[in-house]
Protein backbone atom coordinates (compact mmCIF):
# COMPACT_ATOMS: atom_id res chain seq x y z
CA UNK A 1 0.00 0.00 0.00
CA UNK A 2 1.46 3.72 -0.59
CA UNK A 3 1.38 5.78 1.50
CA UNK A 4 1.70 9.23 0.28
CA UNK A 5 -1.36 11.69 -1.65
CA UNK A 6 -1.24 10.49 -5.37
CA UNK A 7 -3.13 12.37 -7.67
CA UNK A 8 -5.77 10.82 -9.18
CA UNK A 9 -6.76 13.48 -12.07
CA UNK A 10 -8.62 16.86 -12.43
CA UNK A 11 -12.16 16.98 -11.61
CA UNK A 12 -14.67 19.96 -12.66
CA UNK A 13 -17.38 21.40 -10.76
CA UNK A 14 -19.85 23.88 -12.74
CA UNK A 15 -19.70 26.39 -9.52
CA UNK A 16 -16.31 25.76 -8.72
CA UNK A 17 -14.18 25.30 -11.75
CA UNK A 18 -11.46 22.82 -12.09
CA UNK A 19 -9.61 20.94 -9.12
CA UNK A 20 -6.72 18.22 -9.30
CA UNK A 21 -8.05 15.11 -6.72
CA UNK A 22 -5.91 13.08 -4.76
CA UNK A 23 -6.26 10.11 -2.53
CA UNK A 24 -4.73 8.80 0.58
CA UNK A 25 -4.74 5.36 1.85
CA UNK A 26 -5.88 6.79 5.20
CA UNK A 27 -7.13 9.84 4.81
CA UNK A 28 -9.18 9.53 2.09
CA UNK A 29 -10.30 11.77 -0.84
CA UNK A 30 -9.70 15.93 -1.28
CA UNK A 31 -9.15 18.39 -3.86
CA UNK A 32 -7.12 21.00 -4.75
CA UNK A 33 -8.79 23.86 -6.89
CA UNK A 34 -6.42 24.68 -9.66
CA UNK A 35 -7.74 28.70 -10.69
CA UNK A 36 -5.90 31.28 -13.17
CA UNK A 37 -2.79 32.45 -11.93
CA UNK A 38 -2.63 29.91 -8.72
CA UNK A 39 1.27 28.24 -8.80
CA UNK A 40 1.56 24.74 -9.53
CA UNK A 41 4.69 23.27 -9.15
CA UNK A 42 5.45 19.64 -8.37
CA UNK A 43 8.25 16.88 -8.88
CA UNK A 44 7.01 13.23 -9.52
CA UNK A 45 7.76 9.87 -7.39
CA UNK A 46 9.50 7.07 -8.93
CA UNK A 47 7.27 5.33 -10.53
CA UNK A 48 3.27 5.40 -11.86
CA UNK A 49 0.88 3.55 -10.54
CA UNK A 50 -2.66 2.52 -11.42
CA UNK A 51 -5.70 4.71 -9.74
CA UNK A 52 -7.55 1.91 -8.77
CA UNK A 53 -11.52 1.89 -9.60
CA UNK A 54 -13.87 4.63 -8.36
CA UNK A 55 -17.70 3.50 -8.37
CA UNK A 56 -20.54 5.18 -6.53
CA UNK A 57 -18.08 7.59 -4.72
CA UNK A 58 -16.08 5.00 -3.21
CA UNK A 59 -12.24 3.94 -4.08
CA UNK A 60 -10.97 0.52 -4.42
CA UNK A 61 -7.51 0.41 -4.56
CA UNK A 62 -5.54 -1.66 -7.10
CA UNK A 63 -4.72 -4.64 -5.61
CA UNK A 64 -1.07 -4.99 -6.86
CA UNK A 65 -0.13 -1.24 -7.11
CA UNK A 66 0.23 -1.99 -10.85
CA UNK A 67 2.29 0.19 -12.62
CA UNK A 68 0.94 1.94 -15.54
CA UNK A 69 3.19 4.01 -18.61
CA UNK A 70 4.38 7.18 -17.73
CA UNK A 71 2.45 8.60 -21.41
CA UNK A 72 -0.68 6.52 -20.87
CA UNK A 73 -3.75 8.47 -21.14
CA UNK A 74 -5.60 5.89 -18.76
CA UNK A 75 -4.29 5.60 -15.17
CA UNK A 76 -5.89 2.37 -15.02
CA UNK A 77 -4.32 -0.81 -15.04
CA UNK A 78 -6.21 -3.64 -17.55
CA UNK A 79 -7.74 -5.18 -14.70
CA UNK A 80 -9.02 -2.45 -13.00
CA UNK A 81 -10.50 -0.59 -16.54
CA UNK A 82 -12.58 -3.75 -16.95
CA UNK A 83 -13.85 -3.62 -13.37
CA UNK A 84 -14.77 -0.16 -14.01
CA UNK A 85 -16.50 -1.06 -17.35
CA UNK A 86 -18.58 -3.98 -15.91
CA UNK A 87 -20.76 -1.15 -14.28
CA UNK A 88 -20.37 1.84 -16.70
CA UNK A 89 -22.91 3.49 -18.21
CA UNK A 90 -20.40 4.89 -21.10
CA UNK A 91 -19.33 1.02 -21.51
CA UNK A 92 -23.38 0.10 -21.43
CA UNK A 93 -23.24 -2.00 -19.07
CA UNK A 94 -25.34 0.00 -16.35
CA UNK A 95 -28.80 -0.16 -17.87
CA UNK A 96 -30.28 -0.29 -13.96
CA UNK A 97 -29.40 3.37 -14.00
CA UNK A 98 -32.73 5.04 -12.39
CA UNK A 99 -31.69 9.12 -12.57
CA UNK A 100 -32.58 11.06 -15.37
CA UNK A 101 -30.15 11.25 -18.21
CA UNK A 102 -29.58 14.55 -21.23
CA UNK A 103 -28.35 14.02 -24.41
CA UNK A 104 -26.54 16.89 -25.63
CA UNK A 105 -24.90 18.03 -28.86
CA UNK A 106 -21.31 19.23 -28.06
CA UNK A 107 -19.16 21.68 -30.22
CA UNK A 108 -15.27 21.09 -30.42
CA UNK A 109 -14.39 22.56 -33.79
CA UNK A 110 -15.77 23.59 -36.90
CA UNK A 111 -17.43 20.35 -38.17
CA UNK A 112 -16.61 18.84 -35.35
CA UNK A 113 -19.96 18.04 -33.15
CA UNK A 114 -20.64 15.17 -31.07
CA UNK A 115 -23.60 13.89 -29.45
CA UNK A 116 -23.44 12.18 -26.12
CA UNK A 117 -25.40 11.46 -22.99
CA UNK A 118 -24.88 12.90 -19.12
CA UNK A 119 -26.67 12.29 -15.67
CA UNK A 120 -29.18 15.34 -15.43
CA UNK A 121 -27.76 15.33 -12.22
CA UNK A 122 -24.28 16.42 -13.11
CA UNK A 123 -25.38 19.82 -14.19
CA UNK A 124 -22.91 19.82 -17.08
CA UNK A 125 -19.80 18.95 -15.55
CA UNK A 126 -19.53 16.44 -18.19
CA UNK A 127 -19.27 19.14 -21.00
CA UNK A 128 -16.40 20.49 -18.97
CA UNK A 129 -14.77 17.61 -17.94
CA UNK A 130 -14.51 17.21 -22.36
CA UNK A 131 -13.59 20.05 -23.30
CA UNK A 132 -16.29 20.98 -25.51
CA UNK A 133 -16.28 24.69 -26.54
CA UNK A 134 -20.36 24.51 -27.13
CA UNK A 135 -23.23 22.99 -26.22
CA UNK A 136 -27.14 22.57 -25.88
CA UNK A 137 -29.03 20.32 -24.22
CA UNK A 138 -31.45 17.93 -26.99
CA UNK A 139 -33.50 16.41 -24.24
CA UNK A 140 -34.08 14.73 -20.92
CA UNK A 141 -35.58 11.49 -19.83
CA UNK A 142 -34.76 7.95 -18.72
CA UNK A 143 -31.00 6.09 -19.51
CA UNK A 144 -32.19 3.64 -22.29
CA UNK A 145 -34.67 6.65 -24.27
CA UNK A 146 -31.31 8.80 -23.65
CA UNK A 147 -29.51 6.08 -25.39
CA UNK A 148 -31.58 5.62 -27.70
CA UNK A 149 -31.86 9.18 -29.08
CA UNK A 150 -27.73 8.85 -29.46
CA UNK A 151 -28.01 6.06 -31.54
CA UNK A 152 -30.54 7.72 -33.82
CA UNK A 153 -28.55 10.80 -34.03
CA UNK A 154 -25.34 8.80 -34.92
CA UNK A 155 -27.58 6.82 -37.64
CA UNK A 156 -29.38 9.39 -39.16
CA UNK A 157 -27.69 12.48 -38.88
CA UNK A 158 -23.86 11.12 -38.83
CA UNK A 159 -23.05 12.77 -35.64
CA UNK A 160 -19.95 10.91 -33.92
CA UNK A 161 -20.06 10.06 -29.93
CA UNK A 162 -16.10 10.43 -30.54
CA UNK A 163 -13.12 11.97 -32.26
CA UNK A 164 -9.16 12.57 -31.90
CA UNK A 165 -8.43 14.70 -29.34
CA UNK A 166 -6.20 16.54 -30.71
CA UNK A 167 -8.65 18.43 -32.87
CA UNK A 168 -10.23 19.84 -29.76
CA UNK A 169 -7.06 21.35 -28.71
CA UNK A 170 -6.44 22.72 -32.06
CA UNK A 171 -9.66 24.54 -32.06
CA UNK A 172 -9.03 26.65 -29.07
CA UNK A 173 -6.53 29.32 -30.41
CA UNK A 174 -7.39 30.94 -31.91
CA UNK A 175 -11.32 30.31 -30.74
CA UNK A 176 -13.57 29.91 -33.29
CA UNK A 177 -16.95 32.94 -32.27
CA UNK A 178 -19.29 32.18 -30.76
CA UNK A 179 -21.87 33.00 -33.50
CA UNK A 180 -20.56 30.20 -35.89
CA UNK A 181 -20.67 27.64 -32.93
CA UNK A 182 -24.31 29.02 -32.18
CA UNK A 183 -25.08 28.54 -35.60
CA UNK A 184 -24.07 25.35 -36.14
CA UNK A 185 -25.40 23.76 -33.13
CA UNK A 186 -28.79 25.43 -33.94
CA UNK A 187 -28.51 24.31 -37.12
CA UNK A 188 -28.26 20.38 -35.77
CA UNK A 189 -30.41 20.78 -32.72
CA UNK A 190 -33.44 21.46 -35.29
CA UNK A 191 -32.91 18.56 -37.52
CA UNK A 192 -32.35 16.13 -34.60
CA UNK A 193 -35.90 17.61 -33.00
CA UNK A 194 -37.55 16.79 -36.03
CA UNK A 195 -36.03 13.14 -36.24
CA UNK A 196 -38.74 10.27 -36.63
CA UNK A 197 -37.85 8.13 -34.01
CA UNK A 198 -36.91 10.13 -30.60
CA UNK A 199 -38.47 8.03 -27.94
CA UNK A 200 -41.94 9.36 -26.59
CA UNK A 201 -40.08 9.58 -22.82
CA UNK A 202 -37.12 12.06 -24.31
CA UNK A 203 -38.71 15.85 -23.27
CA UNK A 204 -37.36 17.49 -25.83
CA UNK A 205 -35.86 21.09 -24.95
CA UNK A 206 -35.68 24.30 -26.80
CA UNK A 207 -32.49 25.62 -28.31
CA UNK A 208 -30.35 26.89 -25.23
CA UNK A 209 -26.60 27.41 -26.08
CA UNK A 210 -24.25 27.67 -23.89
CA UNK A 211 -20.46 28.65 -24.59
CA UNK A 212 -17.41 28.01 -21.84
CA UNK A 213 -15.18 30.56 -22.94
CA UNK A 214 -15.35 32.43 -20.12
CA UNK A 215 -15.21 29.44 -17.73
CA UNK A 216 -11.77 27.73 -19.30
CA UNK A 217 -10.82 31.31 -19.44
CA UNK A 218 -9.57 31.02 -23.45
CA UNK A 219 -8.32 34.79 -23.79
CA UNK A 220 -5.47 33.66 -21.41
CA UNK A 221 -4.14 31.05 -24.04
CA UNK A 222 -1.17 31.55 -26.22
CA UNK A 223 -0.27 30.31 -29.47
CA UNK A 224 1.84 27.05 -29.92
CA UNK A 225 2.52 25.53 -25.89
CA UNK A 226 4.85 23.06 -25.70
CA UNK A 227 3.39 19.49 -24.18
CA UNK A 228 4.62 18.17 -20.89
CA UNK A 229 5.64 14.76 -20.99
CA UNK A 230 5.98 13.49 -17.53
CA UNK A 231 8.65 10.77 -16.23
CA UNK A 232 9.95 9.28 -12.67
CA UNK A 233 11.55 12.48 -10.64
CA UNK A 234 10.76 15.40 -13.02
CA UNK A 235 9.77 18.56 -11.93
CA UNK A 236 6.96 20.84 -13.29
CA UNK A 237 6.68 24.42 -12.43
CA UNK A 238 4.21 27.24 -12.95
CA UNK A 239 1.44 29.59 -13.00
CA UNK A 240 -1.90 28.29 -13.98
CA UNK A 241 -3.21 30.23 -17.25
CA UNK A 242 -6.18 28.27 -18.48
CA UNK A 243 -7.86 24.70 -18.02
CA UNK A 244 -9.43 23.33 -20.75
CA UNK A 245 -11.17 20.02 -19.81
CA UNK A 246 -8.17 17.85 -18.47
CA UNK A 247 -5.89 20.07 -20.06
CA UNK A 248 -3.84 23.02 -17.80
CA UNK A 249 -2.15 25.79 -19.11
CA UNK A 250 0.68 27.03 -17.24
CA UNK A 251 3.03 30.03 -17.78
CA UNK A 252 6.32 28.39 -16.50
CA UNK A 253 8.90 30.90 -14.78
CA UNK A 254 11.35 30.76 -17.65
CA UNK A 255 8.96 32.15 -20.37
CA UNK A 256 7.74 28.81 -22.03
CA UNK A 257 3.78 28.39 -22.15
CA UNK A 258 2.94 24.56 -21.28
CA UNK A 259 0.29 22.60 -21.47
CA UNK A 260 -0.05 19.59 -18.78
CA UNK A 261 -2.73 16.85 -19.59
CA UNK A 262 -3.98 16.13 -16.15
CA UNK A 263 -5.01 12.33 -17.53
CA UNK A 264 -1.62 11.91 -17.48
CA UNK A 265 -1.21 13.54 -14.11
CA UNK A 266 -2.92 10.92 -12.45
CA UNK A 267 -1.30 7.89 -10.75
CA UNK A 268 1.93 9.99 -9.67
CA UNK A 269 3.22 10.54 -6.03
CA UNK A 270 3.83 14.06 -5.97
CA UNK A 271 5.96 16.18 -3.87
CA UNK A 272 5.73 19.77 -3.66
CA UNK A 273 8.78 21.94 -5.77
CA UNK A 274 9.46 25.51 -5.15
CA UNK A 275 7.27 28.12 -7.75
CA UNK A 276 10.14 29.25 -9.31
CA UNK A 277 11.36 26.01 -9.37
CA UNK A 278 12.67 25.21 -12.88
CA UNK A 279 10.72 22.44 -14.92
CA UNK A 280 12.72 19.70 -15.49
CA UNK A 281 9.97 17.57 -17.52
CA UNK A 282 10.63 17.15 -21.21
CA UNK A 283 9.02 19.93 -23.28
CA UNK A 284 7.50 18.26 -26.69
CA UNK A 285 7.30 21.59 -28.59
CA UNK A 286 3.87 22.44 -30.79
CA UNK A 287 3.90 20.36 -33.99
CA UNK A 288 5.86 17.32 -32.82
CA UNK A 289 4.39 13.89 -34.05
CA UNK A 290 2.15 12.04 -31.92
CA UNK A 291 1.43 8.51 -31.38
CA UNK A 292 -1.88 7.41 -32.35
CA UNK A 293 -4.54 9.70 -31.20
CA UNK A 294 -6.69 9.25 -27.98
CA UNK A 295 -10.30 9.51 -28.94
CA UNK A 296 -12.16 11.49 -26.17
Amino acid sequence: MHTDWRCTGLRWSPAEGPALTWHHPVHGDRLSPIPPEKHLAFTTGPARHCIGVRRAGRHTPCPTEALVPPGAVSAQCPECARLDRSHSVAADTAADDPRPYDVYLAWFAPGLIKVGITAAEREGARLLEQAALSHALLGRGPLMAARRAESVLGAALDVPDRFPYAAKRAARHPVPPQGRRTAELAELHDRACHLPGLPESLAVRDFAPVHHDTVFHLDRLRPDPGTVELAPGRTVAGRVAAVAGPDVYLDAADGRFLLLDARQLAGWDLTAATPGAPTTADVRSAGATDGPEALF
